[in-house]
């Protein structure tokens, strides 16, 4: 399975880590250059930075349309790939991991179900809604059913049924937070593997993992110095999309439970980087 890494022009040290991450990992990628909007009145930013459920910033909306970028490519291509941004890091185990993942698809049908996306990532304390129940065990992990995430895009895989229904998403509703869209979109078949085999490079310190490099955020919060029209339309889709949140875990409730991921034990055993 190919991977895809989002990677923006001047992160340079980003992309030489990543090169020699996934060489060491025998891991096939392409860098996708990451989408890049310049100024707040570029038509693309103000026909989208609104339709969230707050304004969103410049780095926002073009982070979306870097993993859109992304998405576009898996249906092209018609395969699921592995869709990371530059600042990911991979557990030791992780060839093992994509490995079996790239079988899933045949598997599923065989099953009688069906995979559209499944979540690597796992950032401290945020809880997600999952299965009670594990689907399939490999590599000392477990491929969990996921009912709600709550936050990370930095690793994931994509099917090509997964990247048609974000787009028909974004197509009926606009656009948002990466991450946060992806969470928000039910009609995805989601899983996630456990203990998370991906971690951003600044959750490094909380697991006490020492990071190859230093990195700071490129989400720059700053937005549009117009003033936002009509706010109560941003209040409504919060309101709506906390509604959506609770009755999603009230319909789960027999079933799942709501929790943090453990993270994999391989990270501590990763080979050093230059």
């Amino acid at each position: 399975m190919k991977a895809l890494v989002i990677n923006v022009d001047s992160a340079v040290e980003r992309m030489e880590f990543q090169s020699q991450q996934l060489q060491s990992l025998a891991i096939d990628y392409q860098r996708l250059p990451a989408f890049k909007i310049n100024q707040f009145d570029d038509p693309l930013y103000q026909q989208y930075f609104e339709t969230w459920q707050r304004p969103m910033s410049i780095s926002e909306v073009s982070c979306f349309f870097s993993h859109k970028t992304a998405w576009d490519l898996v249906i092209k291509e018609n395969q699921a790939m592995l869709i990371l941004e530059d600042d990911a890091l991979l557990a030791q185990n992780f060839s093992c991991i994509l490995k079996e993942l790239s079988y899933l698809e045949n598997i599923s049908n065989e099953k009688g179900y069906e995979i559209d996306y499944v979540n690597l990532e796992e950032r401290k304390n945020r809880k997600k809604l999952l299965s009670k129940k594990s689907k399939s065990e490999f590599c000392e992990s477990f491929l969990i059913r996921l009912y709600q995430g709550r936050s990370g895009a930095a690793g994931y895989v994509l099917w090509p049924s997964g990247a048609k229904k974000l787009l028909h998403q974004m197509e009926a509703k606009g656009i948002g937070i990466a991450d946060k869209f992806i969470n928000e979109n039910y009609s995805l078949e989601s899983y996630q593997i456990e203990p998370a085999c991906v971690i951003q490079l600044d959750q490094c310190q909380f697991h006490g993992i020492k990071s190859p490099i230093e990195v700071s955020s490129s989400i720059d919060p700053k937005t549009s110095t117009s003033k936002p029209k009509q706010k109560w339309k941003f209040r409504l889709r919060r309101l709506v999309g906390e509604l959506k949140i609770g009755f999603n875990q009230l319909r789960h409730i027999h079933i799942a439970n709501r929790r943090t991921i453990k993270i994999s034990e391989q990270f501590h055993l990763m080979k050093k980087y230059k």
